[in-house]
């Protein structure tokens, strides 16, 4: 059976933590931050995180991570 091949667009966008989840970095922190408040400047900062439904496609995407 030949290796699986990782998705190249979701290697370089997500990750897998220690304990499974699938972590990405939230859009919207590149550029124009002078018009957005410092909430919504503080909550991008976050990492955010895939939601249950589709994290099993998504580790499909990633088999060796």
């Amino acid at each position: 059976m030949p290796k699986m091949k990782t998705h190249s667009g979701t290697k370089k966008r997500f990750s897998l933590t220690g304990t499974g989840k699938v972590a990405y970095r939230k859009n919207g922190r590149g550029h124009l931050l002078t018009s957005k408040g410092a909430r919504r400047r503080r909550q991008l900062r976050q990492t955010g995180y895939v939601f249950k439904g589709i994290e099993n496609t998504m580790k499909k995407l990633l088999p060796y991570a």
